[in-house]
Formats: structure tokens, C-alpha cells, sequence
């Protein structure tokens, strides 16, 4: 999954196997974690917040990592900090920097169990991330499987499995985030957010870079 191939045109194609997670709390902040197994940089985590004020944030483990997401995606500040996810059950304990988030996920509900049906393979083909942004609305209000990023890049989200987030508790910068709340307003930091309902999913993320410049 982590391989870069080349595509027409020039372009190559990146891919990430793993987790996104996406809460909001009470006090009106969203948090959404990247938990990547396998991915063009080894196995990495990322953490996005959105501030209740709208301030975008990326919390990355390195500046290789810090460099490549900032440029996918729009933020405001961009921090490179430990980043540190720990699963034990169906107990996710996430530490990056300032940011300290526990949350538990739940029985996977229908789609849940529709998706962890799909094959990795058929996953990781942008024609499955189509499929599932089409006008059928398969995935929840808000979520797009597919769409431009920043740098000329393309994107496509191949959904395999959906479970509820059932608790939360973070802590910012020693502030209490609150408990769990809808992801509301939507996350901007790409062409889509994820689910209203805090939900933890398995993607396959493919990410085509934009055409090199020609050499002078």
C-alpha cells in the first residue's frame, strides 16, 4: 500500500492503509486522527484540529510528514511534535504535544458491516472512492470519497469499514475539551469532512501528486 507508481501524464500515485478518526467535543473543537500502518513514509499518525474560533491546526511527527499533509490540506499552524496512538481493545489513547485524547468505538453498525466486506484490493481502485461518492450518497452527510486537494493533488478515500465512536476524553493545551458532540460545523481542511457522527473508519487513501514541472 505504501508503493508510488507512476500514472499518464507523468504523475504518481501515494498510498496510506489505516484509520481516520473524527469527534467533536463540547467545547466546539474537532479533532480528526490519521493512523496510518502503511504508508510511502513507514507507519506514521497525524492529528487535524479545528478550534472553536476556526483556527486549523496539524499536529505531525516529523517535518517529512508535516510537509506532505500542509501541502494536501489548509492550515493555519502547522507543529511538529511526538505523536504517540495506542490501541488496547477498543480503547484508542492518542498523546501528540499539547493534545491528550482517549476514545472508545463501539459495534459497527449495518454500513459497518457492509464495508468491512470490501476487499482491500478492490479499496485501494479510486473507482471504489467513486462509487461511494456518487449520487446514491452511500456515506454519511459531508464525507467525500474523492476530490482536488492543495499542490495540484488528487485524492480518493477507499471506505472499509465504519464504527461508532462511542466516548471521548481530550485535554489542550491543559484545557479540558469536554465531552463528546457531534463533528459540527464541518472540518475544512480539505474538499470534504468526515461523518457529523464522531466514527472511526478504515480507508485506503490514494493520492495523486500534481505534474511535475518541466525542467528548464
Amino acid at each position: 500500500m505504501s508503493r508510488t507508481r507512476g500514472t499518464r501524464g507523468g504523475r504518481s500515485r501515494l498510498r496510506f492503509d489505516g484509520w481516520i478518526a473524527g469527534v467533536g467535543t463540547s467545547s466546539g473543537t474537532r479533532v480528526v486522527l490519521g493512523h496510518w500502518q502503511r504508508s510511502p513514509f513507514g507507519a506514521f499518525s497525524d492529528v487535524m484540529i479545528e478550534r472553536a474560533d476556526g483556527e486549523r491546526l496539524l499536529l505531525a511527527p516529523s517535518h517529512r510528514t508535516a510537509d506532505f499533509v500542509s501541502a494536501t490540506y489548509g492550515f493555519d499552524t502547522v507543529r511538529v511534535v511526538p505523536v504517540e496512538v495506542s490501541v488496547a481493545d477498543d480503547t484508542w489513547t492518542v498523546t501528540a504535544g499539547p493534545l491528550e485524547l482517549v476514545f472508545t468505538v463501539g459495534r459497527r453498525r449495518p454500513m459497518g458491516v457492509l464495508l468491512a466486506t470490501v476487499p482491500g484490493l478492490l479499496a485501494a481502485r479510486p473507482a471504489w472512492a467513486a462509487l461511494t461518492n456518487g449520487p446514491a450518497h452511500l456515506l454519511p452527510t459531508h464525507v467525500r470519497t474523492r476530490g482536488r486537494t492543495g499542490a495540484r493533488r488528487r485524492e480518493w478515500y477507499g471506505v472499509r469499514d465504519m464504527r461508532p465512536v462511542g466516548a471521548v476524553s481530550a485535554v489542550f493545551e491543559d484545557r479540558d475539551l469536554g465531552v463528546l458532540a457531534p463533528v459540527e460545523p464541518p472540518v475544512r481542511f480539505g474538499f470534504g469532512s468526515v461523518p457529523r457522527k464522531p466514527t472511526l473508519t478504515r480507508v485506503t487513501t490514494t493520492v495523486e501528486l500534481g505534474r511535475p514541472s518541466a525542467s528548464r
